[in-house]
């Protein structure tokens, strides 16, 4: 796990507080035990509230504390793999259902910050993703291709277009996806549990789950404070599901390699620097094999993330490839500074695409999100909900889970792969 010693996470900062949620204290009951209160579980708790069933979300830190408290924000539509590959490896059935769900994820994102009044900073104008190259070009008129074929609203922009948009010339050009934005994810995250809760959701932080057995019909999820006791069971950890833990608490982790990503944020650029640098506030990513990111904030802060992790031994090289990155992208900066600093982990798997597991009579999980969970996690969550419900299906087939491969030597390679890269180089030298 990432230590978050010397971290300043803007997100946490900027998101309206959380509801004063606590510990387990007794024994309860409830229709679904979930554990995890990032997008995932969360969804699924208010999904099935909103069906009439009980749940109870058992959170091991505080709301949105893993992946989803720490993300860039991007909401997208679809995964990083493209159609034709998605559709390659999940069949023509599976995979049209799949591109179908996600596509149509950003807009479920979208309705339910309306409907719930949701305070994230939601900017529903498409992402762009910038081509670095001749190479991330020709990505970039692949995926245009393929996904238009199937009808989506993704064009490619020049790279005059691509200028204005982001404020540098570093890019050849740029796919622009109209379906999806962005938003603040703790916030999102917090919002859905206020949601959750108030629909009848009950909802416990700083409860780890230590044991999970089947008995009589229904789980028993074991804590510090009290037993969670419920017929159905949704594990939703994904790349902060703890190794440590016994059994099926720990499946999750089985078959992930965790890529660490950092992020940086400036303080708030003047009026006159914001209108030059993503005037439009979209949110961006790269080409490259070691992606970058960068995006503003409703105080017109420029967010700037890669990449690697900011433990003691890394922050260093990495504070510095951001300045450098950031001059060379937008010389109009000067010299930068920056107010927070923030990493998490990513949950990446063999095929880069979510997997639905089964993980016993009635006990059921989405991992492996690969960098895409807000959208992803959003939809999933409501799919099991109406599966539970008996009211629907999921976009993915159950498979088992898999053993990934020298995991923990591929997690150590990224993190320390990426700052020997960022070490020595700098935005444009990577180009």
């Amino acid at each position: 796990m990432l230590s978050d010693r010397g971290h300043d996470n803007l997100w946490a900062r900027t998101a309206r507080e959380a509801d004063p949620f606590s510990p387990l204290a007794s024994d309860i009951s409830a229709d679904v035990a979930i554990i995890g209160a990032g997008f995932t579980g969360l969804s699924t708790a208010l999904h099935l509230a909103e069906r009439g069933l009980k749940a109870v979300v058992l959170e091991a830190q505080a709301i949105g504390h893993g992946g989803s408290g720490r993300n860039v924000g991007l909401v997208n539509a679809g995964m990083w793999v493209k159609p034709d590959d998605l559709i390659q490896t999940q069949g023509q059935e599976w995979g049209q259902r799949l591109i179908s769900a996600l596509g149509d994820g950003p807009k479920l994102v979208f309705d339910l910050v309306e409907r719930f009044d949701i305070a994230c900073e939601p900017e529903r104008n498409g992402t762009l993703h910038l081509a670095v190259g001749d190479s991330g070009l020709a990505d970039l008129r692949d995926r245009e291709a393929q996904w238009q074929a199937l009808g989506a609203p993704v064009k490619l922009l020049d790279a005059g277009t691509a200028a204005r948009l982001t404020g540098t010339h570093a890019f050849r050009g740029a796919l622009h996806d109209a379906r999806a934005g962005t938003i603040q994810p703790l916030a999102y995250a917090r919002g859905l549990a206020r949601a959750a809760a108030a629909a009848g959701t009950r909802i416990f932080t700083h409860t780890p789950a230590t044991k999970v057995a089947r008995t009589g019909g229904h789980w028993q999820v074991e804590t510090p404070g009290g037993t969670a006791r419920a017929p159905w069971l949704v594990v939703a950890t994904n790349a902060y599901t703890d190794p440590a833990q016994p059994g099926l608490l720990a499946a999750p982790q089985q078959e992930l390699t965790i890529l660490p990503f950092f992020q940086f944020a400036t303080r708030p650029l003047p009026g006159e620097l914001a209108d030059r640098i993503l005037p439009e506030r979209h949110g961006c990513w790269d080409t490259r094999l070691i992606m970058t990111s960068f995006r503003r904030d409703r105080e017109n802060r420029l967010i700037f993330g890669s990449v690697g992790s900011l433990e003691s031994w890394s922050v260093a090289a990495q504070k510095s490839f951001a300045r450098r990155s950031l001059r060379q992208l937008f010389p109009v900066l000067g010299e930068v500074e920056f107010e927070a600093r923030w990493h998490g982990q990513i949950g990446m798997n063999k095929s880069h695409l979510p997997r639905f597991h089964v993980f016993g009579e009635q006990a059921i999980g989405v991992c492996g999100f690969n960098g895409r969970g807000i959208a992803p996690g959003t939809v999933f969550g409501k799919q099991m909900a109406g599966l539970i419900c008996g009211a629907g299906e999921m976009a993915l087939p159950a498979t088992p889970v898999e053993n990934a491969s020298f995991a923990s030597l591929r997690t150590w390679s990224y993190r320390l792969g990426s700052c020997a890269v960022h070490l020595i180089s700098g935005y444009g030298s990577r180009s």
